[in-house]
């Protein structure tokens, strides 16, 4: 999102709404009523005012450990068969499966959604019914604010499964003793809230503005949770809608989806991409300092560059490597964390003809071979581009060819693959010269010909370790994935019990009626 990125709690304190203790001998003062004073109930006076609120609630989504953190991949996606780190020193507890409760550090991205949740909820609260908003506003500043509550909840159920659930300010009393609340029911109510966002956000963004949640972010998320939930007819219809309606479509060629400057604000002309987080702003705008903007840049990137010590695979050739490096603008300036697995990697894995294989995987640069394999599509090693600490390439949340996939592999569940194909083939056939479209399936091998065109398409994008779970396939591609030596041991530590992560054990601490609908905490007592 190319807008100013205020940090609202910043910005409150700024204004004076945070009003911080003071002491006095004088009584009478302590009684005075204090008029000049902001809070949230005096704050919403007008559109900016509460602009900053819906913005305060949109920085919940770049926090450092929220979307852009290692700690988000970790529990999202790694663990798969697609890929992990080439050394075992980074997130080993996830590709293993060693994370426990209270063992994984998850407890930090529970306490910042809910911190946003909660922040969500208080701006709804403030902006429903203010008529001192424009009605334009009002409408789309709870379109993007239902949108935001709705993803993170979403996130919360496919990682914990049934969590709290409030859509209120509930006291500190309440908060202390919440159950957890049915998957089924979150998600119920999830599917209307983003029905009745759609209706209330822009098509599109321009300006500034470009880059927040549109109505087709809305319904792509809400395609997503029916997809989850196994509502296929409403998998398709939602899909359709995104489809047959939106400004939308799918990029010429495959690898413009993820180019050098790919995932940057300044290209809208991606018509591809449907919702992301914004790690990308107007540097040093509004309060925001040079500082937090290196902070508040994206990381995941990181984890797909390579490391500079680890390369190329012949030594000998480091100054000529790096000479080359140096011509290109270039830097392996990564992490190297994220890398993928033997099996993904090898060109024989894919199918003949696909052209995704040369834009996601790179084996070589610059006729130098390299010690390890990379994701191509997601690395980012242009310094003017992108630099370590500073990287602000946006992460993707939704786009098309995903949505096309849903909708294939919906209507395959429905009725066969008839009517299927048409969504798979689109995406295919930009996939392959010459095209080599699907045909001559029957359901099953339709549905097995759609879980290896997600694999392919999506891979590295945060999906696969989420598909092979609600598919379940996890348990038989961990036993039967040729992984990096240091990854050998999950196939003696996974568990059915990792599927979902346990309520974090300080939460249990503070509220034992977390553990009231299921003693086990997961399966993990």
């Amino acid at each position: 999102m190319k807008t100013r990125k205020f940090n609202f709690l910043h910005i409150l304190l700024m204004m004076g709404l945070i009003v911080l203790p003071i002491s006095c001998d004088d009584e009478a003062f302590l009684e005075e009523d204090l008029r000049d004073a902001l809070s949230p109930a005096t704050f919403y006076n007008n559109d900016a005012e509460a602009a900053l609120a819906v913005n305060g609630v949109m920085m919940g989504l770049i926090s450092s450990n929220g979307h852009r953190n290692r700690q988000y991949a970790s529990m999202s996606h790694y663990g798969s068969d697609e890929g992990g780190p080439s050394r075992g020193n980074v997130a080993g507890t996830y590709h293993n499966y060693l994370y426990e409760e209270g063992v994984g550090g998850y407890g930090n991205t529970w306490r910042v959604w809910y911190q946003t949740i909660r922040d969500a909820n208080s701006a709804l609260e403030n902006i429903e019914g203010n008529d001192k908003l424009s009605r334009t506003f009002r409408d789309q500043a709870i379109g993007q604010l239902l949108t935001i509550r709705a993803l993170i909840y979403w996130e919360l159920t496919v990682m914990w499964g049934d969590v709290p659930y409030f859509r209120d300010l509930p006291s500190s009393e309440v908060l202390g003793s919440i159950e957890r609340t049915p998957v089924a029911t979150i998600r119920t109510d999830l599917k209307a809230d983003l029905e009745r966002a759609a209706s209330l956000l822009p098509s599109e963004w321009s300006g500034v503005d470009y880059g927040r949640f549109t109505k087709w972010a809305a319904l792509g998320f809400k395609t997503k949770i029916h997809l989850y939930d196994r509502e296929w007819a409403e998998t398709v219809a939602t899909a359709n809608q995104i489809i047959n309606g939106s400004p939308h479509a799918l990029m010429d060629n495959f690898e413009d989806v993820y180019g050098r400057s790919r995932m940057m604000i300044g290209d809208p002309q991606n018509k591809e991409m449907i919702a992301w987080i914004d790690f990308a702003g107007l540097s040093g705008e509004g309060v925001m300092s040079a500082a937090d903007y290196a902070r508040n840049s994206g990381g995941f990137v990181e984890e797909m560059t390579p490391r500079g010590r680890d390369e190329p695979k012949n030594k000998g050739e480091k100054a000529a490597f790096n000479a080359a490096l140096a011509a290109n603008g270039d830097e392996f300036n990564g992490f190297g964390a994220y890398s993928p697995f033997p099996d993904a990697a090898k060109r024989s894995r894919w199918q003949d003809g696909d052209l995704r294989y040369d834009v996601t995987i790179i084996t070589h640069y610059e006729g130098f071979e390299l010690k390890h394999k990379y994701f191509k599509k997601l690395w980012q090693p242009n310094l003017e581009a992108s630099y370590r600490g500073n990287r602000h390439e946006n992460f993707i949340l939704l786009r098309l060819a995903d949505v096309y996939l849903m909708a294939a592999e919906a209507q395959n569940e429905l009725g066969g693959p008839g009517e299927a194909y048409q969504y798979i083939n689109k995406v295919r056939e930009r996939a392959f010269e010459p095209d080599n479209p699907l045909s001559g399936l029957n359901q099953t091998s339709f549905r097995e010909a759609l879980q290896e065109e997600r694999f392919f398409e999506l891979m590295g994008e945060h999906q696969r370790k989420r598909d092979l779970i609600r598919w379940g396939l996890l348990a038989e591609r961990i036993q039967n994935t040729t992984v990096f030596k240091q990854h050998n041991a999950r196939k003696v530590n996974y568990a059915p019990r990792h599927h979902l992560l346990p309520i974090p054990l300080e939460e249990i601490q503070n509220n034992p009626n977390l553990l009231n609908t299921d003693p086990t905490n997961n399966g993990y007592r």
